[in-house]
């Protein structure tokens, strides 16, 4: 059973925001990395053979030896534009973007000198009570995140947190379930090229956006609460200010870097906006919630691994 398989087996029915992609916007994607392709795509791009033997271990959750180590940002490109004009075969359709290296100390963990942008599917998003297989990947892992609903493309053109409001609809809560199945020590380029570990995640209750300066605040100075419900134990809390010293800006930033790419965002796209908190791996008996302290109601959102 492939992961994908795993994941229909707890839900069917995606998050609706995250189930609304037309035929055009996946056009959208697969051009923008075309584009990319062909800016960039040189020698050292992994050849397809390179692609389907990656695929093949992606599949079967397996380690893998991924692509030539040392990438340049044009190769890692390239690399990642192919995988994901591939991956609808194993994730379902293209549902939004997610950034990660969002703070500085991941940036300097992963030797990359600014956030970079993956593609992310629908078929393993889950938006009930989530039981999941502790093994859900190669090398599973889990992260305290936040997701955007995109109003308009004008996201793009937003320079403060109070204009990008006036540009989304909502926030949901979000733990992604990265796998970072690349075997050996990882660098930024290496997750780079193969999308930066995109597999999946689980929503919670979407949350109207109001423009107004109280909720751009509300944003920045809310406190995001890891915890292990079975354990009772507090596994990490931070400031919405953790990402970028605001959210909104890594909503920008991936906005604007699409842009540059030739992707146009348009409504209903769902963008992920980085862990707030490292990563943690996946372990057996886990029940785990993140909270928002200081958004409306503090909603949160859970996962339990068997």
């Amino acid at each position: 059973m492939t992961l994908s398989h795993a994941f229909f087996a707890v839900s069917q029915q995606p998050h609706t925001a995250l189930n609304a992609l037309s035929a055009a916007g996946v056009r959208t994607v697969l051009w923008g990395v075309l584009v990319l392709a062909t800016l960039s795509g040189h020698a050292a791009c992994p050849s397809d053979e390179a692609v389907k033997a990656y695929l093949k271990d992606f599949g079967q959750r397996r380690i893998s030896a991924g692509f030539e180590r040392g990438l340049s940002q044009a190769d890692a490109e390239c690399a990642r534009q192919k995988l994901v004009a591939k991956l609808p075969l194993y994730l379902g359709q293209p549902m939004g973007y997610k950034l990660g290296f969002t703070s500085a100390a991941a940036q300097q963990q992963f030797e990359v000198d600014g956030p970079q942008w993956g593609v992310m599917f629908n078929r393993n998003m889950v938006d009930i009570i989530a039981v999941l297989p502790a093994n859900f990947g190669a090398r599973p892992y889990f992260e305290a995140d936040l997701l955007v609903e995109v109003k308009d493309e004008g996201l793009a053109d937003a320079r403060t947190p109070l204009e990008a409001l006036a540009h989304l609809e909502s926030v949901v809560p979000f733990i992604e379930l990265p796998d970072l199945m690349l075997e050996g020590a990882v660098k930024g380029r290496d997750l780079m090229a193969v999308n930066m570990g995109f597999r999946g995640g689980v929503t919670g209750a979407e949350i109207p956006l109001q423009t107004n300066q109280a909720t751009a605040d509300a944003l920045a100075t809310m406190t995001v609460v890891m915890r292990d419900l079975k354990s009772g134990q507090e596994l990490g809390r931070a400031p919405g200010s953790a990402i970028m010293g605001h959210p909104l800006k890594a909503a920008m930033h991936l906005a604007q870097a699409l842009k540059a790419a030739g992707i146009r965002l348009k409504k209903g796209d769902m963008l992920s906006l980085g862990s707030f908190l490292p990563a943690q791996p996946t372990q057996s008996g886990q029940h785990i919630e993140v909270q928002y302290l200081g958004l409306p109601g503090n909603p949160a959102v859970t996962v339990e691994f068997n």
